[in-house]
């Protein structure tokens, strides 16, 4: 009986040493013991980045780790005059759907063609994917100081469903 008894304990001491890892540090100072965040499980979200902001990403001329608006601007242009138009000053729909894929991923990436033909003549300017382009820059620019670091181009995606169920245990995705 105590055999069981002291395998019991052993069993039950290993099973703490993982979550004794985890608890902060002790300290006797109160004001550092504040500042170690408790350890709670991952939130349900994902980082992950749009399309437009990986592009805006790759727009860092200089390899500062910064995107500006003008290096944005420059690159945006660059990406236009690359992609093969019947006309050179415009694109059809149909072309601006290569360059989306081309330089987005995916040819139904956003910024759509629909959004970006502001004056409704079914044909993007370089005026127009620029002026749409930079709407988003201005969304993701969180601190409004004109350049788009790392961190500001990613986003969480909170909507993800979470693939336990309702014991804690992996499910299977649904189909």
């Amino acid at each position: 009986m105590t055999h069981l008894l002291l395998a019991g304990s052993v069993v039950a001491a290993l099973a703490l040493v993982p979550a004794a890892a985890q608890r902060a540090p002790a300290t006797a100072d109160p004001a550092v013991a504040e500042r170690v965040p408790p350890i709670t499980q991952p939130p349900n979200a994902t980082i992950m980045a749009e399309p437009v902001a990986l592009f805006i990403g790759a727009c860092d001329a200089d390899g500062d780790a910064r995107v500006t608006r003008t290096e944005l601007r420059a690159c945006v242009a660059r990406s236009f005059a690359s992609t093969d138009k019947a006309r050179p000053e415009s694109m059809g729909y149909i072309e601006m759907a290569d360059w989306a894929e081309r330089w987005l991923g995916d040819r139904n990436a956003l910024p759509s063609a629909y959004e970006t033909d502001t004056d409704g003549d079914n044909r993007i300017t370089l005026a127009e994917l620029t002026a749409q382009i930079d709407k988003t820059f201005t969304r993701l620019d969180r601190d409004k100081d004109d350049v788009l670091v790392r961190s500001e181009l990613l986003t969480l995606d909170s909507t993800r469903p979470n693939r336990l169920d309702q014991r804690g245990r992996r499910g299977r995705a649904p189909r």
